[in-house]
């Protein structure tokens, strides 16, 4: 699952999984995301944390509360909280990694990899 407000970030991000053979969903916004969750139960939620209404941060709380600790494994991609104190709130949300817009796709599919089961 991709959230972003910007349709050209959930755009990049759904080619980049799909081209490494992930199914892979896009939203463009917290809000839409949790409606999904009640019917898509995905291993992975990448997340921007610059959202209107329902921010990453809140909707990684809502997950967290919703599915538990251990799944899906939550993933932050932000262009504007990049401080320490940032990634402390993001922790503290629920979000297990916090990567820096732009983010480099290796490390992202390097955070995957160890979900992808052997072809």
């Amino acid at each position: 699952m991709v959230v972003d407000d910007h349709p050209d970030t959930v755009l990049t991000l759904l080619a980049l999984l799909r081209d490494e053979g992930c199914e892979a969903k896009g939203f463009g916004s917290g809000r839409e995301a949790l409606r999904a969750l009640q019917e898509f139960d995905p291993d992975v939620v990448i997340s921007d944390v610059a959202m209107p209404s329902v921010n990453g941060w809140d909707l990684a709380r809502e997950v967290r509360q919703a599915m538990g600790r251990l799944r899906p494994l939550l993933i932050a991609i932000t262009g504007q909280y990049t401080k320490n104190t940032d990634k402390l709130l993001a922790d503290i949300a629920g979000f297990n990694h916090y990567l820096t817009k732009p983010c480099d796709p290796k490390a992202l599919l390097a955070l995957l990899a160890p979900l992808r089961s052997p072809n």
